[in-house]
């Protein structure tokens, strides 16, 4: 049966070409290999492992290896994939020793439970920081977020790895932020005193296939209301600015970054292209169903400054080659396309 994401693994390979040879024969470890981040290293790295024959193989930390094998029989049974059940807080350590080590596990669970925030990110950072030591691996990558800086200045059009914004201390509704300069912290600390090589991708905000499209995010939440046929409804006034990386680009980000990004420096992640989710809305109904209407909760206020989570990318693309290949419109396309097939096939 022909892949439906052949067009980006082929993609991801083509602007990876050149990295895969330093996983010829190596054994990763990743946790949140079965979420959004997850799936797309897990479908990159199957494909790269048969067209190159890496011989290379990825245990996958996991919270229940029978829902993700439901989810996706193709990765969960592949032959260089093996499934590991456990907390990313107190998982067992596998046995034998691992290269790599991809942290890409995080806490989905409302604001509301703080403190299981904190515990599952930055507990969850330090479980698998132990671990890659005690695997002896040579590199380690933290997916961490560009919730670090904290609220971005409305002036401040594109937020730069320079920038020292931070997180309110004393609200919790910055726990999730928080754990993940947390996070950071201990990545550096586990480089300077133990000589793990770490790498951080500061990660905002992305889409394509495997996106949840009932959770918070509103790409995903767009997608869905097309999907059902309409409105588009946007659950606040459109005015705020973000901007969406296309999954496949995320992933050759991220390989790119285990691999060649320098330790204990981050990276924005995410492509530099501002729109408001007004636009995004718009631009998605345009791309795949037009006509379709789209509905704001409520109005803008007069004035007032738009709120924005958008990345400078200036680093990434400097020191790593790196851009955002692949536009919102196509992303959208084939988002949709996916999806459509998954529908008509019962999945």
């Amino acid at each position: 049966m022909e892949n439906p994401l052949r067009q980006d693994l082929e993609h991801i390979l083509e602007h990876t070409a050149g990295i895969w040879e330093d996983l010829r024969g190596a054994r990763l470890f990743i946790t949140g290999g079965t979420g959004f981040f997850g799936c797309w290293l897990l479908e990159s790295f199957a494909f790269a492992c048969d067209r190159l024959q890496l011989e290379t193989s990825a245990t996958v930390l996991t919270r229940s290896a029978e829902r993700f094998a439901a989810k996706a029989p193709h990765l969960a049974g592949h032959r260089a994939i093996r499934l590991w059940e456990g907390d990313v807080r107190s998982f067992a350590f596998p046995a034998g020793p691992f290269s790599h080590v991809i942290h890409a596990a995080t806490e989905s669970a409302a604001p509301q439970q703080p403190l299981a925030v904190l515990d599952t990110i930055a507990g969850g950072t330090r479980r698998a920081l132990d671990f890659a030591v005690r695997a002896g691996a040579k590199r380690f990558l933290l997916t961490s977020s560009g919730a670090v800086y904290g609220a971005q200045p409305p002036e401040l059009t594109h937020v730069p790895e320079s920038y020292r914004g931070a997180p309110e201390t004393t609200d919790p509704r910055s726990t999730y932020g928080e754990s993940k300069r947390v996070s950071e912290l201990l990545a550096s600390i586990y480089y300077r005193e133990r000589g793990l090589e770490c790498g951080i991708a500061r990660c905002f905000a992305f889409f394509g296939p495997y996106l949840p499209l009932d959770h918070s995010y509103a790409a995903g939440n767009f997608l869905g209301d097309v999907l059902a046929g309409g409105p588009v409804r946007i659950s606040g006034d459109g005015t705020p600015y973000r901007s969406y990386l296309y999954a496949a680009d995320l992933a050759i980000w991220l390989w790119t970054i285990l691999l060649r990004g320098k330790a204990e420096r981050p990276y924005n992640v995410g492509s530099p292209e501002a729109v408001t989710i007004r636009e995004l809305a718009e631009r998605m109904v345009a791309a795949v169903a037009p006509g379709m209407p789209v509905e704001a909760a409520r109005q803008p206020v007069p004035g007032a400054p738009a709120p924005r989570y958008v990345p400078a990318t200036e680093r990434a693309q400097g020191e790593l080659g790196l851009k955002a290949w692949i536009g919102l419109e196509e992303a959208v396309r084939r988002t949709y396309a996916w999806h459509r097939r998954h529908a008509s096939a019962g999945r």
